[in-house]
């Protein structure tokens, strides 16, 4: 994953847990918590990357766990993030706090699911907001989501959260593409 963001955006570590590929059991398994509301895969996903970061010194200096959030609108029809459960079992497992009220997503985007690469990147300027800069100040943040394909998303949050004075990121996924 440090590969992926090399001379795009700084992070101290990243990792994810599983492989995404097309019509495989990790697309059907993120598409059941997506669009099923199956959210014990988060859970599950959660807990299983969490045991394993709580045994890596890397992870031990994370003071705050957030998620790559969801436009309210998107959040008020689907009526969860798929990413919250997964990032409050990772933030229990290495015993911090986790934080939804930080990073928001201000301007509604269509799914980027069907998007090439180059659509996925210029879809993403200004997109997130950063509010309550001082939770994050001096901090060493774990970014979570579920999957990075092209890791636009990524890259324009960690911009955002770069604000903010004195902020390390790190990233943890459930699935890489």
């Amino acid at each position: 994953m440090s590969k992926l963001f090399y001379g795009r955006a700084k992070i101290i570590n990243g990792t994810a847990l599983l492989r995404f590929e097309k019509k495989g059991s990790v697309q059907q398994l993120i598409h059941e918590l997506k669009y099923r509301e199956q959210q014990d895969v988060g859970l599950f996903l959660g807990n299983w990357l969490g045991e394993e970061l709580k045994t890596i010194e890397a992870y031990k200096s994370i003071d705050l766990v957030i998620p790559v959030p969801l436009h309210k609108n998107k959040l008020r029809r689907r009526g969860y993030n798929q990413v919250t459960k997964f990032g409050q079992q990772i933030a229990k497992a290495l015993n911090t706090d986790y934080d939804e009220s930080v990073l928001i997503k201000i301007t509604n985007t269509t799914s980027q699911v069907n998007k090439k690469r180059f659509a996925r990147w210029s879809n993403n300027d200004e997109l997130f907001s950063l509010i309550n800069k001082e939770k994050i100040e001096n901090k060493h943040i774990l970014l979570v989501d579920d999957i990075i394909t092209t890791g636009a998303t990524i890259e324009a949050c960690i911009q955002v959260l770069n604000r903010a004075d004195h902020v390390t990121i790190s990233i943890a996924t459930m699935a890489i593409a």
